[in-house]
Protein backbone atom coordinates (compact mmCIF):
# COMPACT_ATOMS: atom_id res chain seq x y z
CA UNK A 1 0.00 0.00 0.00
CA UNK A 2 1.61 3.57 -1.13
CA UNK A 3 2.00 6.22 2.11
CA UNK A 4 0.61 9.51 1.00
CA UNK A 5 3.76 11.84 0.84
CA UNK A 6 3.83 14.48 3.97
CA UNK A 7 2.69 17.64 3.83
CA UNK A 8 5.61 20.10 5.56
CA UNK A 9 4.04 23.56 6.76
CA UNK A 10 6.87 25.89 6.56
CA UNK A 11 5.19 29.03 7.04
CA UNK A 12 2.29 30.62 9.26
CA UNK A 13 -0.03 33.03 8.22
CA UNK A 14 -0.81 35.66 10.55
CA UNK A 15 -3.77 38.00 10.73
CA UNK A 16 -3.46 40.95 13.06
CA UNK A 17 -6.84 42.26 15.00
CA UNK A 18 -9.22 43.14 12.88
CA UNK A 19 -9.09 46.97 12.20
CA UNK A 20 -5.40 46.80 12.89
CA UNK A 21 -3.64 46.35 9.77
CA UNK A 22 -5.21 46.26 5.83
CA UNK A 23 -2.59 42.79 4.70
CA UNK A 24 -1.50 39.80 6.10
CA UNK A 25 1.43 38.93 7.45
CA UNK A 26 3.61 36.06 6.47
CA UNK A 27 5.83 34.52 8.89
CA UNK A 28 8.36 31.92 7.75
CA UNK A 29 9.49 28.99 10.70
CA UNK A 30 11.97 30.49 12.21
CA UNK A 31 12.06 34.01 10.75
CA UNK A 32 9.94 37.60 11.48
CA UNK A 33 6.80 38.70 9.81
CA UNK A 34 7.21 39.79 6.56
CA UNK A 35 4.16 41.59 4.32
CA UNK A 36 2.64 39.95 1.93
CA UNK A 37 2.41 42.57 -0.33
CA UNK A 38 5.06 43.01 -3.92
CA UNK A 39 8.29 43.82 -2.85
CA UNK A 40 10.30 45.98 -4.74
CA UNK A 41 12.20 42.95 -7.01
CA UNK A 42 8.33 42.46 -9.05
CA UNK A 43 7.91 39.53 -6.81
CA UNK A 44 4.10 38.96 -6.88
CA UNK A 45 1.70 39.23 -4.13
CA UNK A 46 1.98 35.80 -1.68
CA UNK A 47 -1.74 36.64 -0.32
CA UNK A 48 -4.63 38.84 -1.57
CA UNK A 49 -4.96 42.47 0.31
CA UNK A 50 -7.61 41.86 2.75
CA UNK A 51 -10.95 43.34 2.80
CA UNK A 52 -11.53 46.78 4.30
CA UNK A 53 -14.62 48.60 5.93
CA UNK A 54 -15.24 52.11 4.81
CA UNK A 55 -15.12 54.48 7.24
CA UNK A 56 -18.60 55.82 7.79
CA UNK A 57 -17.87 59.97 8.05
CA UNK A 58 -14.78 59.76 5.61
CA UNK A 59 -15.75 57.46 3.05
CA UNK A 60 -12.02 55.59 3.15
CA UNK A 61 -10.63 52.50 3.96
CA UNK A 62 -9.57 52.64 7.25
CA UNK A 63 -9.88 52.29 10.80
CA UNK A 64 -10.14 54.74 13.61
CA UNK A 65 -6.91 54.95 14.83
CA UNK A 66 -5.49 55.44 11.58
CA UNK A 67 -8.13 58.43 10.74
CA UNK A 68 -7.65 59.86 14.21
CA UNK A 69 -3.76 59.66 13.38
CA UNK A 70 -4.45 61.23 9.35
CA UNK A 71 -6.52 63.78 10.88
CA UNK A 72 -3.11 65.01 13.69
CA UNK A 73 -0.75 65.04 10.89
CA UNK A 74 -2.95 66.97 8.46
CA UNK A 75 -3.67 69.44 11.72
CA UNK A 76 0.06 69.22 12.80
CA UNK A 77 1.07 70.20 8.97
CA UNK A 78 -1.39 73.52 9.08
CA UNK A 79 0.00 74.77 12.44
CA UNK A 80 3.36 74.74 10.45
CA UNK A 81 2.24 77.46 7.61
CA UNK A 82 0.43 79.75 10.76
CA UNK A 83 2.87 79.78 13.47
CA UNK A 84 5.69 81.44 11.45
CA UNK A 85 3.04 84.15 10.71
CA UNK A 86 2.11 84.86 14.28
CA UNK A 87 6.02 84.07 15.32
CA UNK A 88 7.07 87.49 12.90
CA UNK A 89 3.69 89.59 14.33
CA UNK A 90 5.12 88.78 17.82
CA UNK A 91 8.67 89.76 17.42
CA UNK A 92 7.43 93.08 15.70
CA UNK A 93 5.42 93.99 18.40
CA UNK A 94 8.07 93.13 21.28
CA UNK A 95 10.28 95.42 19.49
CA UNK A 96 8.08 98.35 18.86
CA UNK A 97 7.80 100.09 22.43
CA UNK A 98 11.88 100.10 22.16
CA UNK A 99 11.66 102.40 19.17
CA UNK A 100 12.33 106.09 20.20
CA UNK A 101 9.07 107.47 18.18
CA UNK A 102 7.31 105.27 20.53
CA UNK A 103 6.66 108.20 23.31
CA UNK A 104 4.88 110.10 20.78
CA UNK A 105 2.12 107.47 20.29
CA UNK A 106 -1.61 108.81 21.70
CA UNK A 107 -3.49 106.77 24.07
CA UNK A 108 -5.40 104.75 21.60
CA UNK A 109 -2.45 104.16 19.92
CA UNK A 110 -1.55 102.81 22.78
CA UNK A 111 -4.11 101.04 24.04
CA UNK A 112 -4.38 98.92 20.56
CA UNK A 113 -1.04 98.38 20.54
CA UNK A 114 -1.84 95.93 24.20
CA UNK A 115 -4.47 94.70 22.60
CA UNK A 116 -2.61 93.69 19.38
CA UNK A 117 0.32 92.07 21.51
CA UNK A 118 -1.85 90.16 24.03
CA UNK A 119 -3.92 88.97 21.16
CA UNK A 120 -0.54 87.50 19.38
CA UNK A 121 0.84 86.42 23.15
CA UNK A 122 -2.77 84.21 22.30
CA UNK A 123 -2.13 83.10 20.05
CA UNK A 124 0.56 81.48 19.94
CA UNK A 125 -0.41 79.73 23.28
CA UNK A 126 -3.75 78.39 21.42
CA UNK A 127 -1.54 77.26 18.38
CA UNK A 128 1.09 75.72 19.90
CA UNK A 129 -0.74 73.73 22.61
CA UNK A 130 -1.70 70.85 20.81
CA UNK A 131 1.96 69.97 20.44
CA UNK A 132 2.59 70.44 24.31
CA UNK A 133 -0.45 68.68 25.25
CA UNK A 134 0.56 65.66 22.60
CA UNK A 135 3.86 65.39 24.07
CA UNK A 136 2.12 65.20 27.90
CA UNK A 137 -0.23 62.46 26.77
CA UNK A 138 2.20 60.75 24.92
CA UNK A 139 1.46 56.73 24.64
CA UNK A 140 -1.88 56.91 26.29
CA UNK A 141 -3.85 56.26 23.95
CA UNK A 142 -6.13 59.27 23.89
CA UNK A 143 -5.39 60.70 20.34
CA UNK A 144 -9.04 60.77 19.55
CA UNK A 145 -9.96 62.92 21.71
CA UNK A 146 -6.09 64.96 21.42
CA UNK A 147 -7.48 65.28 17.79
CA UNK A 148 -10.58 67.07 18.54
CA UNK A 149 -9.20 69.42 21.05
CA UNK A 150 -6.29 70.66 19.54
CA UNK A 151 -8.74 71.60 16.06
CA UNK A 152 -10.83 73.65 18.36
CA UNK A 153 -7.97 75.23 20.13
CA UNK A 154 -6.45 75.60 16.69
CA UNK A 155 -9.61 77.82 15.53
CA UNK A 156 -9.47 79.69 18.58
CA UNK A 157 -5.87 80.68 17.98
CA UNK A 158 -6.42 81.60 14.38
CA UNK A 159 -9.17 83.66 15.27
CA UNK A 160 -6.52 85.56 18.00
CA UNK A 161 -3.99 85.49 15.11
CA UNK A 162 -6.77 87.31 12.87
CA UNK A 163 -7.87 90.03 15.17
CA UNK A 164 -3.69 90.53 16.21
CA UNK A 165 -2.83 91.38 12.33
CA UNK A 166 -6.02 93.71 12.07
CA UNK A 167 -5.06 95.49 14.76
CA UNK A 168 -1.75 95.87 14.26
CA UNK A 169 -2.46 97.07 10.55
CA UNK A 170 -5.11 99.77 11.92
CA UNK A 171 -2.38 100.57 14.59
CA UNK A 172 0.64 101.43 11.70
CA UNK A 173 -1.87 102.80 9.48
CA UNK A 174 -3.38 105.68 12.36
CA UNK A 175 0.37 106.11 13.10
CA UNK A 176 1.36 106.92 9.38
CA UNK A 177 -2.18 108.17 7.80
CA UNK A 178 -5.16 110.17 8.91
CA UNK A 179 -8.45 107.89 10.19
CA UNK A 180 -9.79 107.79 6.78
CA UNK A 181 -6.89 105.50 5.79
CA UNK A 182 -6.85 103.85 9.05
CA UNK A 183 -10.89 102.58 8.68
CA UNK A 184 -10.52 101.88 5.21
CA UNK A 185 -7.45 99.69 6.00
CA UNK A 186 -9.13 98.22 9.05
CA UNK A 187 -12.06 97.63 7.10
CA UNK A 188 -10.42 96.03 4.25
CA UNK A 189 -8.19 93.67 6.40
CA UNK A 190 -10.80 92.75 9.06
CA UNK A 191 -13.03 91.56 5.61
CA UNK A 192 -10.82 90.00 3.97
CA UNK A 193 -10.12 87.23 7.09
CA UNK A 194 -13.51 87.33 7.73
CA UNK A 195 -14.54 86.27 4.40
CA UNK A 196 -11.90 84.03 3.67
CA UNK A 197 -10.84 82.21 6.94
CA UNK A 198 -14.90 82.14 8.06
CA UNK A 199 -18.05 82.87 5.65
CA UNK A 200 -16.55 80.67 2.81
CA UNK A 201 -15.79 77.58 4.65
CA UNK A 202 -18.64 77.46 6.50
CA UNK A 203 -21.10 78.39 3.52
CA UNK A 204 -19.09 75.28 2.05
CA UNK A 205 -19.66 73.19 4.83
CA UNK A 206 -23.63 74.03 5.23
CA UNK A 207 -23.49 72.91 1.78
CA UNK A 208 -22.51 69.54 2.42
CA UNK A 209 -24.76 68.93 5.40
CA UNK A 210 -27.52 69.45 3.72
Amino acid sequence: MKMPTPVIVTGVLLRQKPGSAREALWRPSGGSPTQSSSSSHGMGRRYPRLPMELHPETGRAETPDERADRNLTELLGELRVALPGVQVLFAFLLVVPFNQGFDDVTSFQRNLYLVTLLCAAGASAWLIAPVVQHRISFRRQDKEFLVVAANRQALVGLTLLAIAMTCAIVLVTDYIFGPVTTILAGVFVSGSFGALWYAVPIRRRMELDR
